[in-house]
This record gives C-alpha cells, sequence and structure tokens, in this order.
C-alpha cells in the first residue's frame, strides 16, 4: 500500500511540474523581488549588483533550471540573456520553452529575435513563419518581423561586399573613406567643405558607396563645427546656403533606395530639427532639396515612422504653408503628408490635435482658397477626407462648426467658369462632406439646410463629377433636416432627381433615388411631383429590375411612398409591378429590408387598388408570400 501511494504520489507531482511549465512557458514576466533564491545550485550566490536587473543577475549566474526557479519570468530572463549577448542561451531557453508547448507563439518570437541577433536569417524567418501558422491574425506582425530580417541581411551583405571592395583597392572605395575624413577635419573654410561634400555625392552613388558611406560614420558629419554652423544659422550667407544644398545632395544619394542607411540619418540626433528648420529657412533652393529628402523618406514605412516622432503640429504648419507655393514645393509637401496619413501615429496624433491645430490649419487655407495653389489644397483637403476613415477623428470633424462654415464658404465660389485648380477643391471638399455625414448629430442638423442649398446650386455644373458627388452630399444631408427637404423640393430637386435617374451612371442614380426616398418619406409635395414627372413610374419601375440591392430597397420605399395618392395604384395596371415586388419580397433580394419595403409596397398596391390582386393571384403570389412568412 505504502508503494503504491508513493507512485500515485509522484504521479501527481510530475503532472503538477509539466502543468506549472507550460504556464512558464506561456506566462508574462511578473515582479520578481522576493522570487530569487539568494543561492542557486553549485554557482554560490546570484545577488544583483547595482543597476543591474534581477533577472540579469540571475541570468549571468547561469544556472540550470532557472525558468523552474522563477515562475513566470521567462520573458525577462530572455531580455537579461539578450543584453547579456547571450544569444545562445536565449535560443535553448526557447526551445525548452517550445517542449514544453510547441505552439507557443512568444517563444517562437523571442527565438526569432536572438536567431536575427546572430546573423542566422533563415531560422529567423521560420520562426515567423511558424508563428503565422499558429495564429493567422498575427500577419501584420509577422510581416514586420521578416522585413526587418529582409533589411537586416540585407544590411550584412552590403557591409560584406562594400569591405572586400575596400580591402581590393577600389579607388572609388578609398576615395569615400578619404573625403569623409577630410570632411571630419576642423580648420577648414566653408568652401573647402563643400566642395569635399559635392565630390561625396557623385561617389555615393550605388549600394556599395552608400554603405561605405554609413560604415565610415558619414552620418555623423554635422558633429563638424562648420558643417554644423552653416545648418543652423538663421540668416544664411550664399556661401552657407551652397553648403546646406550640398549636403542635402550628400544625404538623398547616400539614402536613396537604402532604407538602412534613412533609419540611420533621421535617427541621428537634432537632424529631425534641422530638417523642419532647412523648411523654415527663407531659401526656395534648400526647402525643395529638403522636401525632396524627406519625401525619398516617407516612401517607406520604416521612414514614415521615424518622420512621425518629430513634433506633428510643427511639421503639419511647415508642411500646409508651401499649399501657398506656385512651384513644386506645393506637390512635394503634399505628398508628403499623403504618405504620413496612412499611419496609426499619423491619425492618433491628429485625434490629439484635431481641434488646436490640425483644424485651424485647414480651415484658414479653405477660407483663402483662392489665394493659395488650389491643386496642392484639394490634395490636402483630400488627406482630411481620409482621416474620416477612424470613426473617433471623423466624429470630431462633423462636430466642427468651424470646419462646416469653411466647406460652405468655398462651395460659394463654385460657378462654370471656376479655374480648374478651384474645381479640384470643390470635388475634394464635397468629398470630405460625404465622410463627415456618416455622422449624425445637432451641428449637421443645423448645416443641413445651408448644405442642401450648396449641393443644389452644384447640380447644374459642367463637371460630372462635381454634380454626382454634390447628389451624394444632398441625400446625406437632406435626412437630419425636414426643412431642409421642403426647401429642395420647392427649388425642383424632384424633377432633377428623375432626370439623373434616366440619364445617370450607377453612382449618381444610387445618390438620386436615396434622395428621392428621403424627400417622399416627408414631403407630400415631393410625392405628387415624382407622380405628376413620371406618371407610369417607369423610372422606379426600371430601378426595380437592376442589380444593386440598396437602389431596389430605395426605389421600392419609394413607390409605397407614392401609392399612397390618389390614383397612383391605378396608373400601375398593365404593368409588371406586381412581378416585379413579388420578386423582391419573395426572397430575390438578400437585404431584408429591400424585402421589407417590396412587401409594403405591394400591400399598398393591392390596397388601393384592388384589380392588382387579380395578378398576384395568377402568379400565385399569395402563397408564396405565406411561405416566405412562415420562414421569416
Amino acid at each position: 500500500d505504502g508503494f503504491l501511494a508513493a507512485l500515485e504520489k509522484d504521479a501527481k507531482e510530475r503532472a503538477q511540474r509539466r502543468r506549472r511549465n507550460e504556464q512558464l512557458a506561456n506566462g508574462d514576466c511578473r515582479e520578481l523581488v522576493g522570487l530569487v533564491p539568494p543561492k542557486l545550485p553549485h554557482r554560490g550566490v546570484c545577488a544583483p549588483s547595482p543597476g543591474t536587473g534581477i533577472l540579469t543577475a540571475a541570468a549571468s549566474c547561469g544556472a540550470p533550471g532557472i525558468l523552474i526557479l522563477l515562475p513566470g519570468c521567462f520573458l525577462g530572463l530572455f531580455q537579461a540573456y539578450l543584453k547579456l549577448r547571450e544569444y545562445e542561451k536565449a535560443i535553448s531557453d526557447c526551445e525548452w520553452a517550445l517542449k514544453c508547448n510547441k505552439n507557443c507563439l512568444k517563444a517562437y518570437f523571442l527565438l526569432g529575435r536572438a536567431h536575427l541577433a546572430l546573423q542566422h536569417f533563415p531560422e529567423a524567418r521560420q520562426c515567423y513563419e511558424k508563428m503565422l501558422q499558429i495564429d493567422p491574425q498575427k500577419e501584420n506582425l509577422v510581416k514586420e518581423c521578416v522585413s526587418q530580417a529582409r533589411l537586416e541581411e540585407k544590411r550584412v551583405r552590403d557591409e560584406e561586399r562594400a569591405e572586400r571592395e575596400l580591402q581590393a583597392g577600389n579607388v572609388a572605395a578609398l576615395s569615400i573613406q578619404e573625403l569623409l575624413q577630410r570632411v571630419s577635419s576642423p580648420g577648414h573654410d566653408i568652401l573647402y567643405y563643400t566642395g569635399a561634400i559635392r565630390l561625396l555625392a557623385e561617389l555615393v552613388n550605388d549600394c556599395t558607396g552608400q554603405t561605405l558611406f554609413r560604415t565610415n560614420n558619414g552620418f555623423s558629419i554635422l558633429r563638424n563645427e562648420a558643417v554644423r554652423g552653416a545648418v543652423c544659422a538663421g540668416s544664411k550667407s550664399p556661401a552657407e546656403v551652397e553648403l546646406c544644398v550640398s549636403l542635402l545632395l550628400l544625404w538623398r544619394a547616400a539614402c536613396a533606395g537604402n532604407e538602412e542607411n534613412q533609419r540611420l540619418l533621421l535617427a541621428q540626433p537634432d537632424v529631425g530639427a534641422q530638417l523642419a528648420e532647412l523648411l523654415s529657412s527663407g531659401s526656395p533652393q534648400i526647402q525643395r532639396d529638403t522636401l525632396a529628402l524627406i519625401s525619398l523618406c516617407s516612401e517607406n514605412q520604416g521612414g514614415r515612422r521615424l518622420l512621425l516622432r518629430q513634433d506633428l503640429s510643427r511639421w503639419l504648419q511647415l508642411l500646409l504653408a508651401f499649399v501657398k507655393s506656385t512651384d513644386a514645393r506645393a506637390d512635394a509637401a503634399m505628398n508628403i503628408l499623403s504618405d504620413l496619413a496612412g499611419e496609426e501615429r499619423f491619425q492618433a496624433q491628429c485625434g490629439a490635435l484635431l481641434s488646436t491645430d490640425v483644424l485651424p490649419l485647414f480651415t484658414q487655407l479653405l477660407v483663402c482658397a483662392r489665394q493659395v495653389n488650389q491643386a496642392a489644397l484639394a490634395r490636402g483637403v483630400a488627406v482630411l477626407g481620409s482621416l474620416c476613415a477612424d470613426v473617433g477623428l471623423r466624429a470630431q470633424l462633423a462636430q466642427s462648426r468651424g470646419c462646416w462654415h469653411a466647406c460652405l464658404q468655398l462651395l460659394d465660389g463654385s460657378s462654370d467658369g471656376s479655374s480648374p485648380g478651384y474645381q479640384q477643391c470643390v470635388f475634394a471638399v464635397l468629398g470630405l462632406m460625404m465622410n463627415m455625414l456618416l455622422e449624425s448629430n445637432s451641428t449637421i442638423q443645423d448645416f443641413a439646410v445651408p448644405i442642401s442649398g450648396r449641393c443644389l446650386a452644384l447640380l447644374n455644373h459642367q463637371d460630372g463629377k462635381i454634380v454626382t458627388r454634390a447628389t451624394g452630399v444632398l441625400s446625406r444631408a437632406l435626412p437630419a433636416s425636414p426643412a431642409a427637404v421642403e426647401e429642395v423640393v420647392e427649388a425642383g430637386v424632384v424633377k432633377k432627381m428623375l432626370k439623373f435617374l434616366k440619364a445617370g451612371g450607377h453612382l449618381t442614380c444610387s445618390y438620386a433615388i436615396k434622395t428621392l426616398s428621403v424627400c417622399t418619406k416627408s414631403s407630400r409635395r415631393a410625392q405628387e411631383e415624382l407622380l405628376r414627372w413620371d406618371k407610369r413610374f417607369r423610372v422606379l419601375l426600371k430601378l426595380l429590375e437592376c442589380e444593386d440591392e440598396l437602389t431596389v430597397g430605395n426605389a421600392a420605399f419609394c413607390l409605397s411612398q407614392c401609392l399612397q395618392l390618389p390614383g397612383a395604384a391605378s396608373a400601375l395596371l398593365g404593368s409588371s409591378v406586381v412581378l416585379l415586388l413579388l420578386r423582391r419580397a419573395a426572397g430575390d433580394s438578400q437585404r431584408a429590408s429591400v424585402q421589407h419595403n417590396s412587401a409594403i409596397a405591394l400591400g399598398r398596391l393591392c390596397q388601393a387598388e384592388p384589380r392588382h390582386i387579380q395578378q398576384l393571384r395568377k402568379l400565385n403570389g399569395l402563397a408564396i408570400l405565406s411561405s416566405c412568412m412562415k420562414h421569416v
């Protein structure tokens, strides 16, 4: 009995240890004070020295089984090994954790980092691929890890190749090294450094040259007091301007197509601040070259992230200021802004600065649209509109009375005689308004009448794209205000929408029928106008046959509203309306709202004109509808 009891106890203890090991492999690092044993087997006292973390001290002891002794410290111990650069031990611990749990995502991630540190690139990629197999939702994280491994492998290969060129006595390689030594030497005048920098820019024209520039501390050029003084000078002399332009050309040559060099440049102390100062300098040439360099860095995600570490408020002021420029600087600034707008960090910072910095800048430009580069302004407005993809930012924009005032003021100046640039601004502003109208708030209710009035005026514009967007804005603004509906109905919007439905494209038709459905819902006059201009509802019947279910649903709703008028149902005798509505109501449509609207229209049709019931019976419609109701 005692022997059997001992076996049972041992089995329970081993099961507990297995469960504990799995928890350690998956667990996060916890507070370890008091958990580190004063002594570890065979290694003596393990006490952390001042300024050294507990786990680092523990890792330096190298005791076997440290993961078992320290609950929940797997991640922390790995970081300690990284700090000590003992990557092989980190790999060993990760592999041990994977024996406990072969699907431990964290272990594969850390194992990949350790292999990457040892330049085991195939092994690192295998770890990241395994992560994706375990959890496909980690696709973005895996892509970032794989990209980091790719860049690191490229950096290593490039540096090996550059070193071989240098050892072989390649003239260009030796010249780059010599010129960098000359630039770093003090005591020369500005023209000397300008000439050396110009020569460097000509030599750093391929991957090997860029690598040699990096490995020979080329990006520390601002440590030279003469060079730094010229860059930092407020009012620059012609010689200082020439040196700054030469330096910017060198940086562009060194960073073109080289993400590692871009990262290293932007990581240099004060470079971000200096670029901002160069943008605000009074020299158009310096500004053009600075914008070209920033644009180069903003083309890839790593560069964008480094740029966004700077003060966003300052960058926005500088970039939007170029909207007033009439040359290529405006386009370059908007290219950078468009690149940055897709980053989550940019959107998050815009959310924090929207009311205090972002909106005031944009509204000021909208108000003076005729005095700025209108094509560039249109692109800036499009960037602001893209921020509406974030629900929080969109809600803030939609509540801003200043933003609505500025948009309406810009639309006031629109006419067929406007310049192409101004029409681009109108098109962009209408897109921004459409996005903001996805929200519903008291500010939109207050502005619904003037918004509808401006859009109604734009329905006669010669530019079809502007007409389509104006119709879209109208369809979204009208539901916020019955007063706006009455105003546009009185102005003849029903006839205009019917005209679009007869001749417009797919998008225009979808906006037009939505506008009509809003108007006929709350306005008796709109119903009467529709029956007056389309006596047999030919336009609506055609829409009931289209493939777009939103259009069909709005057409059925619009028809059901008009069928409340005397004589409307009789006007449909002899048409295919019963068949069309029956198909939609009986399940041809996937959207429940389309089936619902069609059923209501069919009911009102038969109630207003009993002769339609005969056709419904011929089609076995009552049995079909009854069957559908059972499924519902």
